[in-house]
């Protein structure tokens, strides 16, 4: 029981409630108390119980810029021809603000796309029209714990949870998506998801393509059976790859295809599947032009032959089509390439399935009109203020974050999903900035470990040096290697990838090692197996519990997600 009194003391502190709060908050004392009776000392569960916190209510001391009501409910939409199909889905209706906050899709099932200035202070009304539980996160946005969208906050049907925050996110394009303890996956996959753009001056002084000339491109794949509907019934083998559709849909649209003028455009592009990862690229060889990702414009343009995009990812690619006939058209495709799924990961497809890593068609961009008009690359974007791995806390040890796969079972540093339960290196004071490495912690790879001296043996020997294969790593005494690429999200402040490294055969590698960007600002960063990847990570502003966990989001929900306690 001690280990859940440290664990319950530990989040009545990073949630501002003392014992008073927590009297007033019967349902959250039920909770935790459960926790301790069935929950907290059982550290290989991922379906472990959240406490149940009263929803927020407006805050009579913040004054809004912004003021949205965010409804999610379920509607039927029509995506492919006859029957429409069933969707949840986000609408936002503006009580306060420009009228340019909110931008609808036409004909789609995405949540409207949210248009934010950086400095203002936003709130957000959330309306849970579903039928079952909900919360909604902010991906990509620095805000506090108690606004992030931690699944501890979830609220029932019925409800509605006020987040007040102000914005401090520099130009960039960032999600809003469920983060449902559990479900996830399934409510992201049946569409709880939006756009939320962040402006700001640095990036008006650019004088980027804007109004119909910036285009959001949210690519994701879907299964339906013959009445339409959407089909998400992950079964073992989906689990553990991820699950993957027979169709593309760019914008909720299927078969999606773009008119354009013979000019420059801004394309912001965002890998809205649950798993599977994208290797972007025109069919007539042009290059990819990237001004941006996850945390806003690069410092320089950078061109590459293919960009590699995985799931919470963003791109913002310069695409010109001047000098282009009137009639043409040009294809975003995905290319073939190699190494992101196990050995078995061709087992298990369903019929008609696109195969992950194969190549096909995202969508045609025709040129419809012919103008002389032209608008020049800048070869100068943006500052972004860097740090160097002298200015972290701990540069000559980073913290780990060690993937693994197990059967049925996906860990960090050897444990599954546990509430409010850090290790001590998941520990870290507010205001520093920390060196971290991802790698995949297969055979016993977890150098640099800090246990938990509460951990009992049967957990360090899963988290320590002395695994055996057969344990993290393999499956069915190595009948088939498990290891695959993960995209590791990070919530709270963007940070800089410092380093990739990369050992072994790279027959497979060689097939993406050309589409990583890595100069720019990350939130989100696609790990590929036998790589280690080395970030620098700032935790300023705010304390409490944020996650970080893998973006294949069937991933997430098996338990491959983590927490950090900022403190």
């Amino acid at each position: 029981m001690s280990n859940f009194n440290e664990s319950r003391r530990r989040f009545l502190k990073q949630t501002g409630l003392g014992v008073a709060g927590l009297t007033a908050l019967p349902t959250l004392a039920k909770a935790m108390e459960g926790m301790g009776m069935g929950g907290m000392h059982n550290r290989h569960s991922a379906e472990m119980e959240m406490p149940k916190l009263t929803p927020t209510k407006a805050s009579p001391n913040f004054h809004p810029d912004v003021e949205i009501d965010l409804f999610c409910k379920p509607a039927s939409i029509p995506i492919l021809d006859g029957s429409k199909t069933s969707v949840l889905q986000y609408t936002a209706k503006l009580v306060k603000g420009s009228k340019d906050t909110i931008t609808d899709i036409p004909n789609s099932f995405l949540g409207s796309i949210i248009r934010l200035q950086k400095g203002q202070k936003v709130r957000i009304n959330l309306h849970n029209g579903l039928s079952v539980p909900t919360i909604t996160h902010w991906h990509g946005l620095h805000v506090p714990q108690n606004m992030d969208g931690h699944p501890m906050y979830s609220i029932d049907s019925g409800e509605v949870r006020v987040y007040e925050f102000e914005v401090m996110n520099r130009a960039s394009m960032n999600i809003y998506h469920s983060h449902q303890h559990s479900a996830t996956a399934k409510q992201f996959y049946l569409g709880l998801g939006g756009a939320i753009i962040v402006n700001d001056a640095e990036e008006a002084a650019l004088e980027l393509p804007s109004g119909e000339f910036e285009i959001p491109l949210v690519i994701q794949d879907k299964q339906f059976d013959s009445d339409n509907q959407l089909v998400y019934s992950p079964m073992m083998h989906s689990k553990m790859t991820g699950f993957v559709g027979d169709k593309i849909l760019v914008n909720g649209i299927a078969n999606f295809g773009l008119d354009v003028s013979s000019r420059a455009y801004r394309f912001r592009v965002m890998n809205g599947s649950t798993s599977r990862i994208y290797k972007l690229a025109w069919d007539d060889g042009m290059p990819v032009t990237v001004i941006g990702v996850d945390g806003g414009l690069l410092e320089q343009p950078e061109v590459k032959p293919y960009v590699m995009l995985a799931p919470g990812e963003r791109l913002d690619v310069w695409a010109d089509f001047s000098g282009r006939n009137e009639g043409s058209s040009i294809t975003l495709k995905s290319l073939a390439f190699a190494g992101v799924l196990p050995k078995m990961g061709m087992m298990g497809m369903h019929k008609g399935e696109i195969p992950v890593g194969s190549e096909y068609p995202i969508c045609t961009i025709r040129v419809k009109h012919k103008v002389s008009e032209s608008h020049k690359l800048p070869m100068q974007l943006a500052k972004i203020k860097r740090h160097e791995i002298s200015d972290t806390a701990n540069p000559n040890n980073p913290l780990p974050i060690g993937i693994s796969e197990a059967p049925m079972a996906m860990l960090i540093n050897g444990r599954p999903y546990e509430f409010n339960n850090p290790l001590p290196s998941e520990r870290v004071k507010m205001g520093s900035v920390q060196l971290i490495e991802i790698f995949h912690a297969h055979g016993g790879d977890m150098k640099g470990m800090k246990m938990d001296n509460n951990a009992n043996e049967h957990e360090k020997h899963e988290s320590g040096g002395e695994m055996k294969r057969g344990g993290m790593g393999m499956m069915g005494g190595g009948m088939m290697d498990l290891s695959m690429a993960h995209p590791i999200h990070l919530h709270g402040q963007s940070f800089e990838i410092a380093s990739r490294s990369f050992s072994g055969d790279s027959t497979a590698y060689d097939t993406v090692r050309e589409g990583f960007i890595d100069s720019g600002l990350k939130d989100t960063v696609l790990i590929m197996p036998m790589e280690r990847i080395k970030i620098i990570k700032p935790f300023q502003d705010f304390k409490g519990l944020f996650l970080y966990h893998c973006h294949n989001l069937e991933h997430e929900d098996m338990g491959m997600m983590r927490e950090f306690s900022v403190e």
